[in-house]
């Protein structure tokens, strides 16, 4: 099969086309034919040296693909041979085969191409284990999404908005923090302008927001805990801003805040395949009737991964970039 290999640690370059042995499936999983792969800030991380991939994972890059199960065992699931899914994966996205556990499988919603499918898996199980799960976001709760039109960010302000939650979202630009607000966000706040603190805390009558999906870390930590409502809860997904940060433990202790962090990626099957089972039945139905809507924001031929990193490090993109396999 061809497949993009990482050649060394370094610049986008360095990923170069190569042909593999076809993947060899272990129990519990199931052989897929790409058709689309997406393409996430841990790609990146990998292809510089900087994200260690979990033991028994392929060292090919992409965490997330679409296609068509054309092998392994199915006995038992919901799901047959030939069967169009969209899946998450540890490794192995950008090839034309790929092994995936049947449990992280999830059907390509009705009326979805294989491009859009292939943006759904990372972001969406991602924002649902940290936003619903570890940050507990409640009925009549807000949400601050920093980075809101990333892939994570389309995805987490569509999701929140679409279960009836106000949401707010940063982005780099006034264009940027318009399409936040056409995405659903009752605010989006150009970060380099203006203060979120400052603007969530305006808007909630000095109140603040209950959850914030911080991707950034570092010099933001303060502000986030600014803007916090009491009781409120910040869930860390990445250090975009860096792993350093001054934290006001008296705030935390008065008003009972909660700071977590955590990645997906080494995580067990089963528990993805826990987050898998939340999606299709919370998520998948209002992918279904269009109330929350893929955002593509370009595709590339497989070949062409190297150029599809450094649009990605550019971030100039709204929403996703996705490789045509």
């Amino acid at each position: 099969m061809k497949v993009i290999e990482i050649e060394k640690p370094g610049g986008p370059e360095v990923l170069k086309e190569a042909v593999r042995p076809d993947p060899v499936l272990r129990p519990g999983e199931v052989l897929v034919r790409v058709a689309a792969a997406g393409v996430n800030r841990p790609d990146v991380l990998q292809r510089t040296g900087n994200y260690p991939i979990p033991p028994g994972a392929s060292d090919i890059p992409g965490l997330e693909v679409a296609g068509t199960i054309i092998a392994g065992s199915v006995s038992g699931s919901p799901y047959q041979i030939g069967d169009r899914v969209c899946a998450l994966v540890a490794g192995g996205g950008y090839a034309e085969l790929c092994a995936v556990p049947l449990g992280q499988c999830l059907p390509v919603p009705e009326g979805l191409s294989d491009l859009e499918a292939a943006s759904l898996p990372e972001t969406f199980f991602t924002v649902w284990t940290n936003v619903f799960d570890r940050a507990r976001l409640a009925p009549g709760e807000s949400l601050l999404v920093q980075g809101g039109t990333s892939g994570i960010g389309v995805a987490a302000i569509q999701m929140a908005r679409a279960l009836g939650h106000r949401v707010f979202a940063t982005a780099g630009s006034d264009e940027k923090a318009r399409a936040c607000e056409a995405l659903g966000a009752v605010r989006g706040i150009n970060y380099r302008t203006e203060d979120f603190a400052v603007v969530v805390r305006e808007m909630t009558e000095n109140k603040g927001v209950d959850v914030i999906l911080d991707m950034i870390g570092g010099s933001y930590l303060p502000r986030e805990i600014s803007a916090l409502a009491d009781d409120g809860r910040i869930a860390l997904i990445a250090l975009l801003g860096g792993a350093k940060a001054e934290l006001d433990l008296g705030q935390v202790l008065r008003r009972r805040l909660t700071v977590s962090g955590s990645t997906l990626r080494p995580r067990s099957v089963e528990f993805k395949a826990a987050i898998a089972k939340n999606l299709e039945t919370k998520i998948w139905p209002l992918l279904a009737e269009g109330a929350i809507k893929p955002v593509v924001y370009k595709s590339f031929a497989l070949r062409d991964a190297a150029e599809a990193h450094r649009l990605l490090e550019s971030s100039q993109h709204i929403g996703k970039i996705v490789l045509a396999v």
